[in-house]
């Protein structure tokens, strides 16, 4: 036997991972309480505090041993009882059954305190001890921790420390006792509990310290205990945190949270949405609000995170995007808040939105909840989300006093002065021009425009149609042999290369496919994805429009899959993000898998067609666990614990996949997409319009010119324009006026473009009196 006391042999320990992102539960207090946790496989997984985006331990669980040689990690075992008190309050009972005893655990965060508490109870064979094993990760890395298994002011504790950041772990027994018997500290994969089981057959060691480095702490514990879990800037802090939650008996902050938690859903009217919504999915309804609601910060009011887990963690130790705050999913889910009745946690979206966009207008791709960017790509359409939520509000009589104006004013100068084609598509990968960021954005335009002072509206309204009456142009292939096979003449493409708007031929190039280890080298027009449905989800196609249509029919062929839960579709055709074919986790790359939420997007084009979405409401609550939706399911042959249509390795719960259910749901019972604007709808209802104004840009310099059509030459700064006709012919200076939103111009109305075959011109900048170094030509056709 090794010996125990003292430091713990084996430092620093194995290479740390988290643990794996299926889940059954992601929870947090109904108070001001900054914590929140996740359980999965049984046991508690990562507890994130004081912020949502930082992650404090790998796991919390427990080995039941005789001290003989017999023990088991509850975790292991084939399967357990889950309960909570009613859908949509996060406090779960979990019951692990063995033929010699039954574990029951039962959860719940202190409503004020940072404290998580876990109630335990051993019955069965009375030669069985109870034994917690805990691995702390404190400021979300299992490097560089320390450890120890003491006693502090008379009682056990076990404890660590890392950074700015403390941890203990305390228990009572039901009289008030000190619960722990023993405790030790050890070096994961060396000396850490689980191998003292593995060596010895029973907790053989007590090591009173270790670290730095990845540690774990094991405490053996008395049959009936109530543990605290508490965090703080110290680790005897957090032990006085602990220490005080175990004042009260442990039902008394079970009640009062279950009755927190039912009185918030009751609050913000988050019933049902209509009253034939079979019982599943109105308990599919209720998971939905809470998992929204618990991914909100408690510090940086009205941010969102992407996800309470981490994809394939037990691979790694990195934490993923899924940590940070997507602008476009922080707005996917502030619309399913309004769509619940959750005006006042929608309005704080908003406000922190208002708070953290950029000087230029956008918002960065990512960021962590202080605004601090993570990665540095340009969406725009998550520079015109926040603008369609702004509207949404004010549409609703939601928006009170807040002033977005001067938000929205920056937003769409952003995207006139950057559009069409965008640096990345809402998937981060490829630029060019995609139907669903190029949708958003006209939408944005329009809607936000509303907010503006009425001589501001000209130009987005403009900017807007001209878009519009393009984007079956910029966005669609006709004619190919690749459509061919399908029998379709024309649909919709994934995303077009960014310079469709100055070179037609652009869509038979190659757009890059990513996550795989050799590119495919598939061209633009061979490659598909749903993105243009929200075209029609927004207002501007109708679901009847035969291009839609045939683009319907050729993304289901391609990217839909059957599985016992219902369909699914893909991302995109040649997707690699996602488990490899034999299970292995997405390294890098691999091959992506049905995305829940795409069911849900596929659901409002039944809307807006006229059918019944309802089984395809019925397919995502489905592929659900314990209530909670997945970023992707398995749509394969079964491989190891893949099943088809059940959960894969990637994030659970994903905020959007919610969002999108719950919109899809509020959706059904409106008879319309619930975040469509009323502006939008009201100016386009679904026609694309015709062509009235040309819009040439810095950022889209039009190489020809629509016969009949006006022209608008728009720049970014005042200036004087040297224009002429038919190579330079009659050429003048014009001054560009003001036009709003900081952009000057010069337009020309389509009668003075008719006897003409082409137009020049170039610009003299009025900040500094110099000629700018290009000229351009546009031909002007019939």
């Amino acid at each position: 036997m090794i010996p125990s006391n003292g430091h713990a042999p084996g430092q620093p320990g194995i290479a740390p991972t988290w643990t794996s992102s299926d889940k059954d539960l992601v929870g947090t207090a109904m108070g001001s309480s900054r914590l929140w946790f996740a359980l999965g496989h049984g046991i508690v997984n990562e507890v994130y505090y004081p912020r949502i985006d930082i992650p404090q331990i790998r796991d919390l669980g427990f080995i039941v041993g005789d001290g003989a040689g017999f023990w088991v990690e509850v975790k292991r075992l084939p399967g357990y009882d889950f309960s909570t008190p009613a859908p949509g309050v996060p406090l779960a009972t979990i019951v692990h059954r063995h033929p010699r005893f039954t574990l029951t655990l039962t959860v719940c965060p202190d409503a004020v305190r940072d404290v998580l508490l876990i109630d335990a109870r051993l019955d069965g064979d009375p030669e069985l001890e109870l034994h917690v094993l805990l691995a702390p990760h404190l400021g979300g890395t299992g490097q560089h921790n320390r450890a120890w298994a003491t006693t502090y002011r008379g009682e056990r504790v076990l404890w660590a420390e890392q950074g700015p950041f403390g941890l203990a772990l305390t228990a009572k027994t039901p009289a008030g006792e000190d619960a722990f018997t023993a405790g030790s500290a050890g070096h994961v994969g060396a000396s850490d509990g689980w191998q003292d089981f593995h060596a010895n057959g029973r907790m053989a060691w007590q090591y009173d310290t270790a670290g730095a480095g990845n540690v774990a702490l094991m405490g053996r514990l008395a049959s009936r205990a109530t543990l605290a879990l508490g965090f703080a800037a110290t680790k005897q802090a957090a032990a006085t945190l602990a220490r005080a939650a175990l004042m009260q008996p442990f039902h008394v902050a079970r009640d009062a949270q279950a009755a927190a938690w039912s009185a918030w859903h009751a609050r913000c009217g988050a019933a049902a949405p209509s009253p034939d919504l079979p019982a599943a999915l109105r308990d599919a309804w209720a998971w939905s609000a809470q998992v929204l609601k618990t991914h909100g910060d408690k510090t940086f009011v009205g941010a969102m995170v992407a996800s309470l887990s981490i994809p394939w963690g037990n691979r790694g130790e990195e934490r993923g995007g899924y940590h940070l705050v997507w602008p476009r999913d922080l707005v996917e889910s502030a619309q399913a808040l309004l769509a619940l009745g959750a005006i006042d946690e929608a309005r704080a979206v908003l406000g922190y939105l208002v708070a953290t966009q950029n000087a230029d207008g956008h918002w960065h791709q990512n960021q962590w909840l202080g605004g601090k960017p993570y990665w540095s790509g340009i969406q725009l359409d998550e520079t015109a989300f926040p603008v369609l939520l702004a509207a949404q509000l004010a549409e609703r009589g939601q928006l009170d006093a807040m002033n977005a104006t001067d938000c929205v004013r920056r937003a769409l100068a952003f995207l006139i002065r950057h559009g069409p084609a965008s640096q990345q598509d809402r998937w981060e990968e490829d630029a060019g021009l995609i139907a669903f960021t190029l949708g958003v954005c006209i939408a944005a335009l329009v809607a936000g425009a509303s907010l503006l002072p009425a001589d501001e509206r000209i130009l987005p309204l403009a900017v807007a149609d001209w878009w519009n009456a393009r984007l079956d142009d910029w966005c669609a292939a006709r004619g190919t042999a690749f459509g061919a096979r399908y029998g379709v003449a024309a649909y919709y493409v994934r995303e077009a290369p960014a310079d469709i708007v100055c070179d037609d031929r652009a869509m038979q190039r190659a757009l890059p496919v990513k996550n795989h280890s050799v590119d495919p080298h598939l061209a633009a027009d061979e490659q598909i994805a749903l993105d243009f449905l929200q075209l029609v989800r927004l207002g501007l196609r109708r679901a009847d429009d035969p291009l839609v249509v045939d683009s319907v029919k050729l993304a289901d062929a391609l990217l839909r899959t059957e599985t016992p839960a219902g369909p699914v579709w893909h991302r995109y055709n040649g997707d690699g993000y996602g488990e490899h074919s034999d299970g292995r986790a997405f390294d890098g790359t691999g091959r992506g898998r049905g995305w829940p939420l795409l069911a849900g997007e596929r659901g409002h084009y039944e809307l807006a067609a006229g059918r019944d979405p309802l089984p395809l409401l019925q397919a995502m609550c489905a592929m659900s666990n314990h209530g909670l939706m997945p970023e992707q399911v398995w749509d394969a042959a079964p491989v190891g614990r893949f099943q088809p249509g059940r959960p894969t390795g990637a994030a659970m719960p994903l905020a959007w996949t919610h969002a999108e259910f719950v919109k899809l749901a509020a959706s059904r019972a409106a008879g319309h997409p619930v975040d469509r604007s009323d502006a939008v709808w009201g100016r386009y209802r679904g026609e694309r319009p015709a062509l009235q104004c040309a819009i040439w840009t810095p950022a889209a310099p039009l190489p020809w010119l629509p016969g009949g059509a006006a022209l608008w030459i728009v720049l970014p700064f005042p200036a004087v324009l040297h224009l002429g006709f038919d190579d330079w012919r009659a050429a003048r200076d014009l001054a560009a006026e003001a036009c709003g939103l900081g952009f000057f111009g010069v337009r020309l109305d389509a009668d003075a473009l008719a006897d003409h075959s082409s137009i020049e011109f170039t610009w003299r900048d009025s900040r500094d009196g110099r000629w700018h170094d290009a000229r351009y030509s546009m031909a002007i056709r019939p």
